[in-house]
């Protein structure tokens, strides 16, 4: 090997590719983040599916869910009844209504703040169960699919006269009284 070859291994090193590598100091190659960013993607859906692949519904989880129903329908039929009680009894009615008169605002503040959170997160829980089942459904699709085709596969075509019968816009009876006329 002559001088340049021997000056340009120092430069670029014994077959390496030295302007890549000094690159990579400055800039993340993106290929190498790309394929990171899989790996993690990866790893965080696998914790996402050990973590709530099989719910755990023993007899806490079913009081508990229970409970949780309890609001809703007491807030609703209590309205109703305050309804009911102000048009059968306006004194008892306008009694309690001058109580919660006395209710300082602050703590009104407090009881919308409780109820929206609540409810908000009510909300977010049963969004996520959702989503849950339309994943679990959409993982489904294939075996649904085979099925179907299998189905599809056993169907008996109907014969001749049964098809003539079923000939759509064609009414039988509706010919014979035309006859008759």
């Amino acid at each position: 090997m002559g001088l340049m070859g021997k000056l340009l291994d120092v430069l670029f090193g014994g077959g390496r590719n030295a302007i890549v590598e000094t690159a990579g100091i400055f800039r993340e190659n993106a290929e190498k983040g790309a394929d990171r960013e899989a790996a993690m993607r990866a790893q965080a859906l696998a914790q996402y599916a050990a973590e709530f692949g099989q719910p755990r519904v023993g007899l806490f989880d079913r009081v508990i869910d229970g409970l949780n129903r309890l609001p809703r329908p007491i807030l609703a039929f209590g309205t109703i009844g305050l309804f009911v009680m102000a048009m059968s009894d306006p004194v008892w009615f306008a009694g309690r209504m001058q109580g919660i008169v006395l209710v300082p605002e602050p703590m009104w503040w407090l009881m919308g703040a409780i109820i929206s959170f609540y409810f908000g997160a009510r909300h977010q829980a049963k969004a996520q169960d959702f989503q849950t089942s339309v994943l679990q459904t959409a993982g489904m699709a294939g075996e649904v699919r085979a099925r179907v085709e299998a189905l599809d596969a056993l169907q008996v075509p109907l014969p001749l006269e049964a098809a003539t019968l079923a000939e759509p816009g064609r009414n039988a009876a509706l010919e014979e009284w035309r006859a008759k006329q």
